[in-house]
C-alpha cells in the first residue's frame, strides 16, 4: 500500500539501519553523543533493547546466520572501532579496533563467508574482519573517502562507494584484491546489491542520481 503503518521513537540522530530477517529484529544506530543502538521488534514495532556502543556510530550490518550485529563507530579517539553485538542477548561481545583516526563509516557482512567489511573514510581502505574470531584478516586499499559498502554473497564481490574519487571499488572476497574500479556519478555515498539480478545501485549525492552497475561486466548500464 506504500503507507506508513507505524512510527517508532529511537535515540538521538538515528543514522544507519539493518534488519535480521531470521529474528525480525531491526537495529538503528543513534549517533552524536547518544552512542547507542535501538533494537526494534518487527512483530510489534517496539524498542526491546538499547545497546551502548562506541562513539558516534555511523552504520550497522547484520549476519543472520550467526545473529551478530556489527556497528561502525566513526569517532573514538582511543581508536576507531567496530562493536560486535550478540543478537540473542543484546550485549556487546567484542570490540574490534580498525586503526586510530581512520573514521569507519560503512559496514557490510557476507553471511556465506562470515566476513565483515568496514570502510574507513580517513585512511581510504577497507578492513576485513573474520566474524568467527573478531580479528582483522586483511586491509584493502580503495578510492578516496570510501563511504557505503555492500556485498553480493552469491558472487563474493564487495562494492565500495568512494565519495571523493567518484568511483566504486570492486573487491574479490576470495583473495581481498581489487578486480575492477567503476566510474560512477558525483560523490557516491550509498551502495546496495540485488543478488538475484547481480545489479549494483550507487547513490550519487552531488549528482542527485543513481548509477546502475552490471556485476557481470562491471559497467554502468543505466543512470536514474
Amino acid at each position: 500500500t506504500n503507507t506508513v503503518v507505524d512510527t517508532v521513537d529511537v535515540g538521538n540522530n538515528p543514522q544507519g539501519v539493518a534488519v535480521n530477517p531470521s529474528t525480525n529484529h531491526i537495529y538503528v544506530v543513534n549517533a552524536f553523543f547518544d552512542n547507542t543502538v535501538s533494537v526494534i521488534d518487527g512483530a510489534n514495532n517496539t524498542v526491546v533493547a538499547t545497546v551502548t556502543v562506541g562513539n558516534s556510530p555511523s552504520d550497522v550490518a547484520v549476519n543472520p546466520s550467526t545473529n551478530r550485529i556489527y556497528v561502525a563507530n566513526a569517532v573514538d579517539f582511543a581508536g576507531n572501532d567496530v562493536s560486535v553485538i550478540d543478537g540473542a542477548t543484546n550485549t556487546v561481545v567484542a570490540t574490534v579496533t580498525v586503526g586510530s583516526f581512520t573514521f569507519p563509516s560503512g559496514v557490510a557482512v557476507n553471511p556465506s563467508t562470515n566476513r565483515v567489511y568496514v570502510t574507513k573514510s580517513a585512511s581510504n581502505d577497507v578492513s576485513v574482519i573474520d566474524g568467527a574470531t573478531n580479528t582483522i584478516v586483511a586491509t584493502v586499499t580503495v578510492g578516496d573517502q570510501p563511504r557505503g559498502v555492500a556485498v553480493n554473497p552469491s558472487t563474493n564481490r564487495i562494492y565500495v562507494a568512494n565519495q571523493d574519487s567518484n568511483t566504486v571499488s570492486v573487491i574479490d572476497g576470495a583473495n581481498n584484491t581489487i578486480v575492477a574500479t567503476v566510474i560512477v556519478g558525483t560523490e557516491p555515498v550509498g551502495v546496495a546489491v540485488n543478488p538475484a539480478t547481480n545489479h549494483i545501485y550507487v547513490a550519487n549525492s552531488d549528482g542527485n542520481d543513481v548509477s546502475v552497475i552490471d556485476g557481470a561486466t562491471n559497467t554502468i548500464v543505466a543512470t536514474v
